[in-house]
Formats: structure tokens, sequence, C-alpha cells
């Protein structure tokens, strides 16, 4: 049986919320975990117990990828006394040693939340820490930078540790909304929908797909990219949308300069109509200020005039370095790189105009029948639920 000890941030914060969002992690956790076999997840003193039969290295997987987890540690639970307390601690400290032969300094640090426990915070640590230096005579205390940090926790129960793990952070998904997440293909769009999601945001990636101007292979990557997100958000509820028509429309009416700035609003009136089918309240973008032609601030401005919801842009004040890094780290990046294109780079003009007005982008449109073109994409379009890539490999298999 494993047991972890996960620490969050911001919740601590909400006050007389802080209930809602508690509860959302503790959800979050169990739902993470749930098809690796029977497990317990609570609330206790200000952190949250997890216990699993499964692999420990399984279950540390998934609890990297739960948006809220600031923290977490594999942790030996034990009474809350001092000799079970010492005795865990030196037994953790052996573990540390064995797997970090170098291993010279130690440093004990006690949090005692349960006031109930006789010895402060500091007498345990120092109490802690002599038993360890008996039984460890190579060891030497250090208070900054140890080679090993002996953590104990003294809630419920005592909860003793040498490992700390981060986790992603932010707010439990299903904290903050809903929102259509605009997703290309590219490096960008899956981090920024990476961003919402950290920040509470419920999902629901919408990908404009143009066959056969763009490849099935270009649609199965951004399905890939969204198994990748759905680690770290659970199943995803996701739109392939039929552009061909209004691609096909654009190129053949709109002058050349404006095709991409007329493309994104048509893309944004299909994710307003979208949103009201799924009640959601706001669109989000992969869009960096001035990163392309159409990311100008004049040319966002051109496109955010035909919807009235808040568009979303976490990525607005980063760099490309920034934005591969991040992608790097969350898993999106290979799959992004893939050579696929989609169906803004396919029929990217020589000269886009990069400062177009409103009254430009609205004359450019007015050969287009959009109530028509807008009603066939949506009505042609695909509505898929996608899960994360452990567990689509785990009906792969069982279907085999």
């Amino acid at each position: 049986m494993a047991h972890f000890l996960l620490r969050y941030g911001e919740i601590a914060l909400k006050g007389q919320n802080q209930h809602f969002f508690l509860e959302a992690l503790v959800r979050n956790i169990r739902r993470a975990v749930a098809d690796l076999g029977p497990a317990q997840v609570h609330a206790a003193f200000g952190r949250i117990i997890a216990t699993s039969d499964a692999d420990p290295t399984t279950v540390t997987d998934r609890l990297r990828k739960v948006f809220g987890v600031v923290s977490f540690s594999p942790v030996h639970v034990v009474a809350p006394t001092q000799d079970e307390i010492t005795r865990a601690a030196i037994d953790a400290v052996e573990r540390s040693v064995d797997t970090q032969p170098h291993a010279v300094t130690f440093k004990v640090d006690t949090r005692r939340a349960d006031k109930r426990f006789p010895l402060t915070s500091m007498d345990t640590s120092r109490e802690v820490g002599a038993a360890i230096l008996q039984r460890f005579p190579h060891l030497h205390a250090r208070m900054k930078e140890p080679d090993v940090r002996v953590q104990i926790d003294i809630r419920d129960h005592a909860y003793v540790s040498t490992e700390t793990i981060p986790g992603p952070g932010g707010l439990p998904v299903g904290t903050g909304g809903k929102a259509l997440a605009l997703v290309s293909g590219g490096i960008d769009s899956p981090v920024a929908a990476w961003l919402g999601a950290r920040r509470g945001l419920t999902v629901i990636p919408v990908h404009f797909h143009s066959f056969p101007f763009t490849s099935e292979r270009s649609k199965e990557k951004v399905l890939d990219l969204c198994r990748v997100l759905a680690e770290y958000t659970g199943p995803l509820r996701v739109w392939i949308v039929f552009f061909t028509e209004i691609q096909r429309a654009v190129q053949l009416t709109v002058p050349d300069a404006l095709r991409i700035v007329v493309m994104r609003r048509m893309m944004l009136r299909l994710a307003d109509q979208i949103a009201g089918q799924e009640h959601a309240q706001a669109l989000l973008t992969g869009e960096s200020l001035g990163q392309v032609a159409s990311q100008t601030i004049e040319s966002i401005a051109a496109i955010n005039a035909v919807t009235q919801l808040p568009v979303l842009r976490p990525l607005v004040g980063t760099d490309k370095t920034e934005i591969v890094a991040r992608a790097e780290a969350i898993g999106t990046y290979d799959i992004s790189i893939r050579p696929y294109e989609d169906c803004c780079s396919l029929f990217l003009p020589a000269h886009p105009r990069t400062q177009p007005t409103l009254e430009e982008a609205d004359a450019a449109e007015r050969g287009l029948a959009m109530p028509a073109l807008i009603a066939e994409a949506i009505a042609r379009s695909e509505r898929l639920t996608i899960v994360p890539r452990w567990a689509a490999q785990a009906v792969g298999s069982a279907a085999g």
C-alpha cells in the first residue's frame, strides 16, 4: 500500500470558497488514479492524503499531472508519537542513503499542524536529528541544500518523507467555467489550452479541418495533442469543424493579403456558435502578440470584432522560446512538429496585411454567403470524446 501526501497552494487562500475548490481537487485526484485499482483520497489538516495499492511509480506519474497539486511526497504513515516518528525517519533516511551513496548532509523539517502533539516542531526536529546522527555517524546536519531532507508532517497521523515531487500547480479543472480552445495543431495552441486548464477552466478543443486541403494525418495530430492534454484534464469533448467550404470560399472571394484575417474571423464566428451549444463562457487561443501577421494588435482587434465572448490569450506576452520550453515540458512539442500542415499555414499569403482596419475586414467578407457557410460547417462537424493516452492504450489492449 503506497501513501502520498499532497500539497496545494492558492486553494488555501480562497476563504469561504475553499471547500468548493478542495472538493474539486479531491475529485480530480480520485479520477486520475481510478483505473489503477482501489484508492482512498481525503483532505486532512490542510493537506490531501492519497492511498493506493497500485504501482507507486504509476501513481506518481498520474499525480504529477493533476492541476491544483503544488507538490507531493510518498510518505510513511505512522502513529503521531515521538518513537514512531523517529523510527520512520531513520528508515526513510536509510533508504535515501542507499539510493544516494554520496549523501553526507541532512536536515529535519517538522510541521506540527495538530497542536495536540506534545513537542514543538523545533523540538521534534532536534530529537529526530539526534537519532539520525547516532544511527548514521557519517552524516552531518546542514540547514541549506542538504543531500537528504526529512520532512515530518504531524496531522491526524504523522507523515514522514524524504522526497518532494513538484506538481503542475494552478487550480483544479472544473472550477473556472468553460472555454472553447482553438487548437490548430501547431506548438502554441496546445500550450495555451494547457494554461487555461491550469487556471481551472474546462477546455473544449475546437479544430478547423479542411480535408482534402489538409490531410487526415493533420487531424490525427490534433487528436494526439488532445490525448496528451487529457492526461491533465480528464476526458475532453473535442469538435472537428468542417472548414473546407469556408476555406474554398475565402480563397475565391477574399483579397490575398486579408485571407488569414478573414479565416480567423470565420473561426471565431463558428466558435461563437459552438460555445452556445456547449454553454461555454469564453474562447481561448494560442496567439502571442506580434508573433505573426494575424497577431498584431490591429489584426487582433479586427478578428475580435465578430464575437462578444471574451477571447483569452494566455500566451500574449510570451516569446517562442518560452512556448517551446513549455510544450516540451508538458509533452506536446514532438507531436506539434509533425510535418502535417493546418488550414492556416497551408494557405498563408506571401504578403499578409499586418495592420488591417475593421472596415477593410468587413469589406473583404462581403462576397461570402456567411449564414449558409456557417450552418453547413456546424452541421458537418464531428464531436468526439478524447481520453488520455494511457486510457486509449488500455482500450486498445483490451480490444486486441
